[in-house]
């Protein structure tokens, strides 16, 4: 059997900043491939928060997780980027030439150079280590918001301290029937903004928070039917009646087989220098996987990191290749693309 056409660059992860991997790869004019473990492209904000208010991408006030995914899609593949899905990175082979072969549990890829753009690695949802959780887990308890309107005059309690807990908080308080949040202590680590916006829900009788409180059990035969609280100061039992546990405490990074091919990884992460390249030449990193000081894990940054790292992964391919191609609006590839509209 023939193997699939070797790529200039073969990226690893589907997400915001492997598309746009892909996208400034067709900007330079390489051939890029992207290989990704989930069923579909845009990462977490298409599998876990489609529905979720986006606020800090650059030109964009306000757009959803299925917006920004769906937009991301048709920018990253405009060049014809080879798109595998459903297959999970195994392999990283050095060959003679330079090159690499990739294996995943499908296939075998030949590439040029690659850009690992994984977030950070497969995802597992943490478990609320309660009674309850495991068994009722789809029948009431769940870890991510797929279709708010499920929510409509439901009696929703959210667990969870960070942005997912907060702006979800924000989200459904005008659907359901009653909403409350509880954190295991009082600091959060939502941005500042959503924490005056839920000071004010609070205020205005929106929702209810409840801090320093944790989740003992949770109730049900067949579905959720309530939650028995307790304040982790006193021990004290409170017992919520609840159609729904939101537990939006994170997840668990797994980097999985990334972690024998002998890259330097620091805290779950992947180091890289200032080119976003690894430890081994001409493998480069993006977006939440990649480690250095100074990182800020945002999408913003993981748009700006694949450029870096497009950009030296093209000049490892071609060391006469310019590093800084200047300004999308001079490159050749729009110039082509600006005279065959004109003479249309």
């Amino acid at each position: 059997m023939s193997l699939p056409e070797p790529r200039d660059i073969t990226i690893i992860g589907g997400g915001p900043t492997g598309l746009f991997a892909a996208f400034y790869a067709g900007m330079r004019g390489a051939s890029a491939r992207i290989v990704d473990s989930m069923p579909e492209l845009g990462g977490q904000l298409a599998a876990l928060y489609p529905e979720k208010y986006i606020y800090d991408v650059g030109g964009l006030p306000q757009v959803t997780g299925r917006e920004l995914a769906d937009r991301c899609i048709e920018q990253g593949l405009q060049f014809g980027a080879d798109v595998r899905l459903e297959e999970q990175v195994q392999q990283l082979i050095r060959e003679p030439d330079g090159g690499f072969t990739l294996t995943t549990d499908h296939g075998r890829y030949a590439t040029r150079a690659i850009v690992i753009a994984a977030g950070k690695g497969a995802f597992a949802p943490r478990a609320l280590e309660c009674s309850g959780y495991g068994r009722l887990l789809g029948r009431g308890v769940t870890y991510f918001v797929k279709d708010p309107t499920l929510y409509e005059g439901k009696r929703v309690l959210i667990v969870g301290g960070g942005d997912s807990a907060v702006d979800w908080a924000l989200n459904l308080k005008d659907r359901t029937r009653r909403l409350v949040l509880i954190h295991r202590r009082e600091g959060f680590r939502a941005h500042a903004g959503s924490m005056r916006q839920l000071e004010e829900a609070v205020a205005a009788g929106k929702m209810e928070l409840v801090t320093y409180h944790e989740v003992r059990e949770i109730h049900g035969d067949d579905a959720v039917t309530a939650v028995t609280i307790y304040d982790n100061r006193t021990d004290a039992d409170t017992r919520v009646e609840v159609d729904v546990v939101l537990a939006l405490i994170g997840f668990k990074p797994d980097l999985g087989p990334l972690v024998d091919w002998g890259l330097e990884l620091e805290r779950h992460s992947v180091k890289v220098d200032s080119h976003m390249q690894t430890n081994i030449p001409g493998v480069f990193a993006a977006g939440d996987i990649a480690s250095y000081d100074g990182k800020l894990e945002l999408i913003a940054t993981g748009f700006a990191e694949a450029c870096i790292a497009v950009n030296y992964a093209v000049h490892h391919i071609d060391p006469k290749a310019r590093v800084n191609p200047g300004h999308s609006t001079n490159l050749k590839v729009f110039k082509d693309r600006e005279d065959a509209g004109s003479a249309s």
